[in-house]
């Protein structure tokens, strides 16, 4: 239970009261600032606070968001502020301070959120629109301020509020019309948004399930049950923004169990198409690679310009701003980079009709013009941009490198004396395409791949050994996945050992979940994952090499590549999947809220 403690008795007719106890507070009312500190300090310990002005007219849903959010220490709107119990203690001092100079008077909520903000507490103030939220200070006033409120319907604020403001062509004109009414329907039924999520998990694994049948029929049914995951995807977050519910787990979970549902769904269609005599999980293995290459461009680019200082290039803001001018181009400059919305819509009918082939060959090329075009727009800024890079956005992008145990000894041997001190893209670079172009063009299992993979962690290790600060830096985490998933995709494919290619699926999930976790840590403001568990896993420059020396001894064994590659995912899975529901369930874990469209 909350507790609201109103600066006096509510106007006659007013409903301020009924309010907020529907929103979940306990009412006390206080004649000035001395008994509201004294009714704070009898709250107990650990519960939200929140101070109203007894004269406040308004919306329900405006004091719901400005006093029910949980992500923020600190929110206020006109006549109304609350305070978790971090932002307690301040809270009474400001109290405290009002009381002895006779201030805040006739605005005390306004007084005190700014007496938050010079004590260093942030007072998140929600955008309320067309919303109202006032003190009026005279009977007139309180009557134009009622007539305000019953001019706007509130309820319709809140439905349109729960749909993100930047989604994607098919989610907003074909999903949000209606999902946001299915969002108001779990809401009034107590369901939270982490079991709307839970059951968009299920949804897609049952759809992968009728995919791996192999018949038309269930082809047809994973098709449509890939649009229900879909929208009940979009509920989760919908429900989280009309109800206010929001979770550090719910978070973590809305971002694992996207990747999750779609690369099971991958593995479906390559079970399908094997009942059907058709090896595709190569192309399987190719779409997930290419997905996750992309997100991890849009992370690293996002992170080092995160906090960049300096003015942004000129040249693509005006072109940019162009685009935008014209309505169409906005859609369509958001349709091309096939989002998560056109994707799993074009999967759905391409699965219900066609073949898995098809279905996989669409996305590769759909999701390879999206990554050139978002990729090239985003090499011309780094260009001519004229910003800084900081030191965090440096660190940031050494983390999402996933460097390990072989890259810090290279940096140790090599680092300070002067060899390989070429630009780190260059090394990079140089890097992978040696890595990919042995793997592509030697026999399998040759020596002279294991070569070059030792070529690929000394440069890989150099390419890393100084600050990322360079204007293209940013490429070096994409650069290191495309290597190392790329080789483990080629050595597999050139195998022709019978399951290795499912068993290198295995293992590139388990080392996309390890990649994406970082992502979110370092969202979170954490930080990578723990030294150790990176190194216990080998970091990208290791996992390569072992593969390599995997295929060099194993190439005439037969399934033992498999055997091998089985084992490796097995065990990293286990090791990231234990540490990382333990750092997610934490009480350190961040709270992560994306309220873009994912890529």
């Amino acid at each position: 239970m909350s507790t609201a403690i109103l600066t006096g008795p509510p106007a006659p007719g007013s409903s301020l009261d009924g309010d907020l106890r529907s929103l979940g507070f306990d009412v006390r009312t206080a004649a000035g600032p001395d008994e509201t500190g004294v009714l704070l300090a009898a709250v107990p310990a650990g519960e939200r606070v929140a101070v109203v002005d007894a004269r406040f007219v308004g919306h329900v849903h405006a004091l719901r968001l400005a006093l029910t959010d949980p992500r923020f220490p600190a929110a206020a709107a006109p006549g109304a502020l609350t305070v978790q119990n971090g932002a307690r203690p301040a809270l009474a001092r400001a109290l405290t301070a009002a009381g002895a100079s006779g201030t805040g008077g006739d605005d005390l909520t306004g007084t005190l959120a700014d007496a938050l903000d010079a004590d260093g507490v942030a007072v998140h103030r929600p955008q309320l629109g067309t919303l109202v939220a006032t003190v009026p200070t005279d009977a007139e006033a309180r009557h134009e301020a009622r007539a305000a409120v019953d001019a706007v319907d509130d309820e319709a604020v809140r439905l349109r509020s729960a749909v993100k403001a930047h989604d994607g062509f098919f989610t907003t004109f074909f999903i949000s019309p209606y999902s946001r009414y299915i969002a108001r329907w779990c809401a009034r039924r107590g369901l939270t948004p982490n079991q709307v999520t839970t059951a968009s998990l299920l949804t897609a694994l049952i759809a992968a399930g009728c995919a791996a049948t192999g018949e038309r029929g269930g082809y047809i049914a994973a098709g449509v049950l890939l649009l229900v995951s879909f929208v009940l995807d979009c509920t989760d977050g919908q429900l989280a923004r009309y109800a206010l519910k929001y979770s550090t787990m719910g978070a973590w979970l809305d971002a694992t169990f996207d990747r999750a549902k779609e690369y099971a769904f991958y593995a479906g269609l390559a079970l399908g198409a094997a009942r059907d005599g058709d090896d595709v999980w190569a192309l399987a293995l190719g779409a997930m690679i290419l997905m996750t290459c992309r997100h991890v461009v849009d992370f690293s680019f996002n992170e080092a310009n995160a906090e960049s200082t300096g003015a942004t290039a000129r040249t693509s803001l005006a072109v940019s701003s162009r685009l935008d001018s014209l309505g169409w181009t906005v859609w369509a400059r958001r349709m091309i980079i096939l989002p998560i919305g056109e994707r799993w819509a074009m999967i759905a009918v391409l699965t219900a009709f066609t073949t898995p082939r098809i279905v996989f060959w669409a996305l590769i090329i759909g999701c390879a013009f999206g990554a050139c075009y978002t990729t090239a727009g985003r090499v011309l800024r780094s260009l001519t941009r004229k910003a800084k890079r900081t030191d965090r956005a440096a660190q940031a992008l050494a983390e999402l490198a996933d460097s390990g145990p072989l890259a810090a000894l290279v940096n140790r041997i090599l680092g300070r004396t002067g060899i390989l001190m070429l630009p780190p893209l260059v090394l990079a670079v140089i890097a992978t395409g040696a890595m990919l172009s042995a793997a592509l063009s030697r026999p399998f299992g040759s020596e002279q791949t294991v070569v070059a993979a030792v070529f690929y962690v000394v440069f890989a290790g150099a390419a890393v050994a100084r600050p990322l600060k360079g204007a293209l830096d940013w490429l070096l985490p994409p650069l290191f996945r495309a290597a190392e998933y790329g080789t483990i995709l080629i050595l597999a494919a050139r195998s022709e050992v019978n399951g290795a290619l499912p068993a290198a699926y295995g293992l590139l999930a388990a080392v996309a979940y390890h990649h994406y976790d970082t992502v979110y840590r370092i969202r979170g403001g954490t930080g990578a994952p723990p030294a150790w568990l990176v190194r216990t896993i080998g970091g990208h420059e290791g996992r390569t090499l072992l593969v390599t020396v995997l295929a060099a001894l194993l190439a005439s064994r037969g399934n033992d590549f498999t055997l091998a590659l089985t084992a490796l995912a097995v065990t990293i899975a286990l090791v990231v999947l234990a540490e990382s529901i333990r750092f997610w369930v934490s009480s350190g874990a961040p709270a992560v809220h994306d309220e873009g469209e994912t890529a």
